[in-house]
C-alpha cells in the first residue's frame, strides 16, 4: 500500500515537472529574457494540496531554466521558485484566498492585455463591460448565483464547503472572490497598456523594427506593471484575510469568520481581535514593502532617481 502511494506521488511530481517545462517552451517569448512573465509559475500554488508538489515544480523550473536560460536563472531562478513553493506550503491554510488571487490576477492580466491590443474592437468593449460589472456586483451575490446554477440545479459542485473534497469545494468561493480582483486588474492593465503603447519610446522601438511579443514584453507590459502591482497588493491582503459574507454563505471557517465570532460572541475575545488585527497589519505592511522592492525591479528609472537623490 505504501509503495502504491509513493508511486502515485512520484507520478504526480513527474507530471507537474513536465507541465512546467511544456508551458515554458510553448510560451518561450514570455518565459525567458530580462523580464519574464512565466505562466508556469502559477504551479507554485500546487503545494497547498501537498508537500510532494514542491519537488515537481522545482524540478520543472530547473529543467526549463537549463534548456533555455542562463546559469544565473538556473541557480537563482530555481531557488526563488523553491522559496515560493515552500512559502505556499506553509500558508496552505489560506488556500481559497490563494486560488482567488491566482485566478483573478492571471485572468485579469490576460483580459487587460487582450483589450489593450484590440483597442476599439469587440474584445475591448467586452473587457470594459466585464470590469464595470465585476466591480459593481458584490462577491457574495456572484457566489449565490454560482451556487444556484452549479450546486442546486446541476449538482456539480457541493452546496457548502467540504474539506474532504477541497478542490471541488474551493472552486465556487474562489471564483466569486476573484471577480473583483479580476475586474480591477483587467481595467488597470488595459488603461496602463494603452497609455504606454501611445508613448514615444514604444513608437521609437516600432520604427526600429521591434514588434510582436518582444515589444509587448520588453517595453509595454513591463512599464504598465508598476501601477498594477500597486493596486494588486492590498487586494491580495484582503483575499488572504478572508471575505466575511462569502465565508458565512459557503460555511468556510476563515479568518473573517473568526474575527466576527470573536466580536459578536457572548463576550468580546480581545485576544483574538488584537491578534487578527496585528496579522492583518503585518500582512499589509509586508506587502507594501514587497511592492516598493518590485518598483525598482520593474522600472530601473526609480533606482537611478533614488541614487541621484542620495
Amino acid at each position: 500500500m505504501k509503495n502504491n502511494v509513493s508511486v502515485r506521488k512520484l507520478a504526480r511530481c513527474a507530471v507537474v515537472a513536465a507541465l512546467y517545462v511544456v508551458l515554458c517552451m510553448a510560451l518561450q517569448p514570455l518565459s525567458y529574457g530580462a523580464v519574464q512573465v512565466r505562466v508556469a509559475e502559477a504551479l507554485c500554488l500546487l503545494p497547498v494540496f501537498g508537500a510532494e508538489y514542491i519537488a515537481g515544480v522545482v524540478l520543472g523550473c530547473f529543467l526549463a531554466n537549463l534548456l533555455g536560460s542562463t546559469i544565473v536563472d538556473v541557480v537563482l531562478g530555481t531557488l526563488a521558485t523553491l522559496l515560493a513553493c515552500v512559502v505556499t506550503y506553509k500558508l496552505r491554510n489560506v488556500r481559497i484566498g490563494g486560488l482567488a488571487i491566482l485566478i483573478g490576477t492571471v485572468l485579469g492580466l490576460l483580459l487587460g492585455v487582450c483589450a489593450a491590443l484590440h483597442r476599439g474592437k469587440f474584445l475591448d468593449g467586452f473587457c470594459t463591460v466585464f470590469s464595470i460589472v465585476g466591480v459593481c456586483v458584490p462577491s457574495y451575490v456572484f457566489l449565490i448565483f454560482l451556487q444556484y446554477n452549479f450546486s442546486y440545479k446541476v449538482s456539480f459542485f457541493p452546496y457548502f464547503f467540504d474539506s474532504s473534497r477541497f478542490l471541488f469545494s474551493a472552486i465556487l468561493p474562489a471564483l466569486s472572490l476573484s471577480l473583483f480582483t479580476m475586474s480591477t486588474i483587467a481595467r488597470f492593465t488595459r488603461n496602463e497598456m494603452v497609455e504606454v503603447i501611445d508613448s514615444d519610446y514604444v513608437r521609437l522601438a516600432e520604427s526600429k523594427g521591434m514588434e510582436g511579443g518582444l515589444l509587448i514584453r520588453r517595453h509595454v507590459l513591463r512599464n504598465a506593471l508598476v501601477p498594477i502591482v500597486t493596486v494588486l497588493a492590498p487586494l491580495i491582503v484582503d483575499l488572504l484575510t478572508g471575505a466575511l459574507v462569502v465565508e458565512k454563505i459557503y460555511g468556510i471557517n476563515g479568518i473573517g469568520k473568526l474575527m466576527v465570532d470573536a466580536i459578536a460572541g457572548e463576550g468580546v475575545d480581545y485576544n483574538y481581535v488584537l491578534a487578527l488585527g496585528i496579522l492583518y497589519s503585518s500582512l499589509y505592511i509586508g506587502m507594501m514593502l514587497a511592492v516598493d522592492i518590485l518598483y525598482g525591479i520593474l522600472d530601473p528609472r526609480i533606482r537611478v532617481s533614488a541614487k541621484g537623490e542620495a
